[in-house]
C-alpha cells in the first residue's frame, strides 16, 4: 500500500476522521430487511449555480451466485475475512455506490456545505444489458441531466493490487453469428459421412479464418481505422505499475502473446482482438455419439477501438466469411449476422475532473494513479457522452483481485473506507477548480 501525503487540515481532515469513525457502519451487515429496488434511481442534493453539477451513475444489481459453486461463504451475506468483505456486488457495484453516499454523509453529518452540486443516477438493471436506461438518459436529458456538468462512474477496478487508477477509455463489441445450415435435423454419420459436405467442418474452417495463432485478426482492412499510436501514448504505457510475472502467475497463465508490459498493455486496450466464444447446435456432451449436426451456430466477437466503426466493422466480416464460405464449394446455406455493436469510448484526460481526481488521489493514498483504459465494454460511458455530452469519468475503486462477476467476489475494507475518502476529496478538488 502506498503511504499517504501529509495529514490534510481544516475540513477535509474533519471528514476523513468522521469516514474513519464511522467506518464500521459503512460496513454494517444487512440485518435480513428485503426492499424492493426500483429499475433506477435519480436523486439530487443541491442545486447552487455557482457550485458544479457531478452526476455520479452506479447500479445494485449483481451477477448470480450460489455458495455451492465455490463460495467460502454465503455469497448473500456480507462476511469480513482479514480485512476482505466478501460479498455478491461488494466491488461490483454496490461497494463503490455505498462509497459515495458515505461521502456525501460525512459532510451533512459534520453539518458542512457540500462542496458540489450531487446527483445520482443508480439502476438496478445493469447485469441484464441495461434495460431502458439508454431511453431514460434521452428522455431526462433536457430535465434531470440539465444541470450536469460532470459524470462519474465507479464500475470497474484498478489495474493492481495497491496502486490506484483513473480510466479514461473502454473497448467497444460487435457480436456476431455466423450460421452453416444444411437441414434442420441432424444426420449418421455412418449413413451419410462421407457423401454430404457437413455443416461443422464447413464452420471450423469459417472460425479458423479470423485470427492467426499470434492473436492477428485475418479479416481484410480491420486495422485501418485503428487509431495511430502516439508517442505522448506510448510514455503513459511505459509509466503503468504492472509486474508482468505477477499478472501472469495471478492469471493462471502459461505464456502470454506478448513478451513486454507496454505490448501486453497495448493489445488489451488500444488494439482491437478477436474471440471465438462458443458452437451452438454441436454434440457438447460426455460420451460419444456419431452425429453430423445439420445444422451450427458459431458465435464471436470482435473488441473495437478508437477509430472503428461497427458498421465498417459488419461489413468488413460478412465480406471475408461470405468469400472464404465461396472457396469451400459447399452446398450449404450460410448467414452472418451481427447481434451487438457497441462503440469504444474515450475520455479527455485534461478535463478539469480528470485533473481534480489525480489531486484528491495524491491526498488520500499519495501517488499519482496510473492512467488506465479498459479492454472490456461499458456502454453506459458512451451513452452518457453521445447524449449528455458533458465529461464522463471512470473512478474505480476495487483491487484487481476484487473477482468481480466471479466466486468470492470482495472489496478490501481499505480500499472501501480509503475510497470513501477519495471521493470526499474529490467534492473538495472539483470545487477548487470552479473557482480558479
Amino acid at each position: 500500500m502506498f503511504s499517504p501525503s501529509p495529514p490534510p487540515s481544516g475540513l477535509l481532515e474533519r471528514v476523513f476522521q468522521f469516514i474513519d469513525l464511522h467506518q464500521n457502519e459503512f460496513v454494517q451487515l444487512p440485518d435480513g430487511q428485503t426492499l424492493p429496488i426500483p429499475p433506477i434511481i435519480l436523486a439530487e442534493l443541491g442545486n447552487d449555480p455557482k457550485k458544479p453539477t457531478v452526476c455520479f451513475y452506479g447500479h445494485l444489481d449483481v451477477q448470480p451466485a450460489r455458495q455451492e459453486d465455490g463460495w467460502l461463504t454465503d455469497p448473500y451475506t456480507l462476511t469480513e475475512v482479514d480485512g476482505k468483505l466478501y460479498g455478491r456486488g461488494a466491488t461490483d457495484n454496490k461497494g463503490p455506490v455505498l462509497a459515495w453516499i458515505n461521502a456525501v454523509s460525512a459532510f451533512r453529518a459534520l453539518e458542512e456545505d457540500l462542496p458540489v452540486n450531487i446527483k445520482f443516477i443508480i439502476e438496478g438493471m445493469e447485469e441484464a444489458g441495461s434495460v431502458a436506461l439508454e431511453e431514460l438518459v434521452r428522455k431526462e436529458k433536457d430535465r434531470f441531466f440539465s444541470s450536469v456538468d460532470y459524470i462519474v462512474i465507479s464500475d470497474n477496478l484498478w489495474i493492481n493490487q495497491g496502486k490506484p487508477a483513473l480510466t479514461y477509455g473502454t473497448r467497444g463489441n460487435s457480436y456476431f453469428r455466423v450460421e452453416v445450415k444444411c437441414r434442420d435435423q441432424d444426420f449418421h454419420s455412418g449413413t451419410f459421412g462421407g457423401i454430404l459436405h457437413e455443416p461443422m467442418a464447413d464452420l471450423v474452417a469459417l472460425l479458423g479464418s479470423l485470427v492467426d495463432s499470434s492473436g492477428h485478426i485475418l479479416i481484410p482492412g480491420i486495422y485501418d481505422q485503428v487509431a495511430p499510436l502516439t508517442e505522448e501514448e506510448r510514455k503513459m504505457y511505459k509509466a503503468i505499475d504492472l509486474d508482468l510475472e505477477e499478472y501472469r502467475h495471478s492469471s493462471h497463465v502459461k505464456k502470454f502473446l506478448f513478451d513486454t508490459k507496454e505490448e501486453i498493455l497495448m493489445h488489451l486496450w488500444r488494439y482491437p482482438s478477436l474471440s471465438i466464444h462458443g458452437i451452438e447446435g454441436a454434440f457438447d456432451e460426455p460420451g460419444a455419439k456419431t452425429v453430423i449436426p445439420g445444422r451450427v451456430i458459431g458465435k464471436f466477437s470482435i473488441r473495437l477501438v478508437p477509430h472503428m466503426n461497427t458498421s465498417v466493422v459488419e461489413k468488413q466480416v460478412k465480406q471475408h466469411l461470405e468469400h472464404i464460405f465461396s472457396k469451400r464449394n459447399s452446398s450449404n446455406q450460410m448467414t452472418v449476422s451481427m447481434t451487438l455493436g457497441l462503440q469504444p469510448w474515450m475520455a479527455n484526460i485534461k478535463d478539469n475532473q480528470y485533473l481534480a481526481a489525480k489531486r484528491a488521489i495524491k491526498t488520500v493514498f499519495g501517488t499519482e494513479p496510473d492512467m488506465t483504459r479498459d479492454g472490456s465494454t461499458i456502454p453506459i460511458a458512451r451513452i452518457f457522452q453521445d447524449i449528455i455530452q458533458k465529461s464522463v469519468m471512470m473512478l474505480p475503486l476495487g483491487a484487481v483481485d476484487d473477482g468481480e462477476h466471479s466466486q468470492n467476489e470482495k472489496i478490501n475494507r481499505w480500499n472501501y473506507i480509503e475510497g470513501s475518502k477519495l471521493f470526499a476529496a474529490f467534492f473538495l478538488e472539483m470545487a477548487k477548480l470552479r473557482l480558479q
